[in-house]
C-alpha cells in the first residue's frame, strides 16, 4: 500500500502502517485509546447513530502497553530523523508508555513532559481535582529538527515587560513581547456548546493541535495521526499548510472527518479502506461492528439507543423498505434471538428483516423457515461474511 498524501486510512493503524515506507513522516500526534475503563456514548452531531466507545482492555495494563509498543514502534520507523512526536498519554498509563516510548526512541530523545492545562468544574472532595492532560514529546535524535516557538506567539505577562523597562536588570528587550513556550499549555477544553464540537466523546480542541502543529513542523511537512478519532490534527493541519495523514478503525469516525474537511475546507480527502476481512471485522467494538452492518453495508440508520431498541438495531433505507435489521457479533445463533426478533418485527408490524451474526445455529435455520411458512414473515439471514462477499439478498 503507497502512502498517499492528505488521504485518510479506515482499519487498524499496526496492518496500515506496516505498508509505509521508513523515515517518510515529519511529525506525529498520536491520542490513543485511554486505558481509563470507561465507556463513552453519544449521539452524533447529526442525531443520526448513537456510538459507544469502550476504552476496556482485557488482561490490564500491561496487555495495553503491549498493544501499544507495537503501534508506536511502527510511529518510530516512519517517522523522519529529527521529527517529533507528541503521545497524548491518560493519566492511569503515563507511567507504562513513558517507560515504552524511552525503549523504542531512547530516554536522550526524550524532550518534554507537556501538561494541557484545562479548568473543570466538579471534582471529588477526597483528592485533588484533575484538570490536566500529560503529552509526552520525543524527537528521533537528540535535538528537534522544528521548532518554531516564535510562530505560536506566547506572550509575556505585563509583570516581565515591565521589568524589561529596566535597564540595570533587564535580561529581555522591552520589545520582546513573547516568550518560548513552557511546558504547560493552558487551553480551555470545549463546552458542550462550541462550535467546533462534532459530538466525539474524547475529541480536543483546535487550538490544542494547531499549537503543536506549528511548533514541530512547516509548511508542505507532513503531520500523522495514527489514531485520528474525528479528524482534529486533520483539520489542524489543513488551516496551518501541512500535508497530512489521519487512520482510524471507526468506519463511522472516518466518515465524520471526510464531512468535516468538506464542510470546513471544501477538500475532498481520500478515504482508503485497509484490509477489510474476518479478523477486521472481529476486531471491532461492537457499536462499529452494528454501524458496518446497518450503515456501511445496507446504507441504513441504527437505532437510537444503546438499550431498549425492543430487538431492533437498524433500519434499511426508507426506499428500500425501511425493513429492520439485528445485529449479533456472535456465533452459533440458535431459535431464541430469531423468536426474539419475529416478536420486535410484529411489533413494528413488517413482515421482511434481516438477522446478522458470525454464523448461525440449526434452530436458528428451522426457526426461520417456520417463521415463513406459518406466519408470512421473512427472515433473511447473512453472515459477516456473506456480506464481505456481497451477498445481501
Amino acid at each position: 500500500m503507497a502512502m498517499e498524501i492528505n488521504a485518510i486510512y479506515e482499519g487498524d493503524n499496526l496492518e496500515i502502517m506496516s505498508k509505509f515506507s521508513n523515515d517518510k513522516i515529519d511529525m506525529i500526534y498520536a491520542d490513543p485509546p485511554f486505558f481509563s475503563n470507561k465507556q463513552y456514548e453519544v449521539i452524533w452531531n447529526d442525531g443520526a447513530e448513537v456510538r459507544a466507545f469502550e476504552d476496556r482492555w482485557k488482561g490490564g495494563i500491561y496487555n495495553y502497553k503491549d498493544w501499544m509498543e507495537k503501534r508506536l514502534r511502527e510511529c518510530y520507523r516512519v517517522l523522519k530523523v529529527g521529527g517529533s512526536m507528541y503521545l497524548h498519554c491518560d493519566y492511569h498509563a503515563v507511567a507504562q508508555l513513558r517507560i515504552c516510548m524511552d525503549d523504542i526512541f531512547g530516554e536522550h530523545n526524550f524532550q518534554n513532559e507537556v501538561i494541557w492545562y484545562y479548568h473543570t468544574g466538579g471534582g471529588s472532595k477526597r483528592r485533588f481535582q484533575k484538570a490536566h492532560d500529560n503529552i509526552l514529546f520525543y524527537t528521533k535524535e537528540k535535538d528537534a529538527k522544528t521548532f518554531n516557538w516564535k510562530d505560536i506567539k506566547f506572550q509575556r505577562t505585563e509583570k516581565s515587560l515591565i521589568r524589561a523597562q529596566n535597564p540595570k536588570g533587564a535580561r529581555i528587550s522591552a520589545k520582546d513581547l513573547y516568550k518560548i513556550p513552557e511546558d504547560v499549555l493552558e487551553i480551555q477544553q470545549m463546552n458542550p456548546m462550541a462550535k467546533e464540537r462534532e459530538g466525539y466523546p474524547t475529541q480536543k480542541p483546535v487550538e490544542l493541535l494547531e499549537k503543536l502543529v506549528a511548533l514541530s513542523s512547516n509548511k508542505e511537512d507532513i503531520v500523522f495521526d495514527p489514531f485520528c478519532g474525528c479528524g482534529t490534527t486533520l483539520v489542524a493541519s489543513q488551516r496551518l499548510e501541512r500535508r497530512w495523514i489521519g487512520i482510524d478503525i471507526s468506519p463511522t469516525a472516518c466518515k465524520l472527518m471526510k464531512d468535516r474537511l468538506r464542510r470546513i475546507f471544501g477538500v475532498n480527502a481520500n478515504l482508503i479502506k485497509g484490509k477489510v476481512d474476518m479478523d477486521y471485522i472481529k476486531n471491532l467494538p461492537h457499536f462499529e461492528f452494528q454501524n458496518w452492518v446497518v450503515v456501511g453495508i445496507f446504507g441504513g440508520s441504527v437505532s437510537r439507543t444503546k438499550s431498549g431498541d425492543m430487538g431492533i438495531d437498524g433500519l434499511t433505507p426508507q426506499i428500500h423498505g425501511g425493513f429492520p435489521i439485528q445485529v449479533k457479533q456472535s456465533s452459533d445463533i440458535g431459535r431464541n434471538p430469531i423468536d426474539n426478533f419475529e416478536t420486535a418485527m410484529r411489533r413494528m408490524g413488517k413482515k421482511k428483516g434481516y438477522f446478522v451474526a458470525y454464523n448461525f445455529g440449526k434452530g436458528a435455520y428451522e426457526e426461520v423457515a417456520r417463521a415463513k411458512n406459518q406466519d408470512g414473515i421473512e427472515i433473511i439471514l447473512r453472515t459477516a461474511q456473506d456480506l464481505l462477499d456481497g451477498k445481501i439478498e
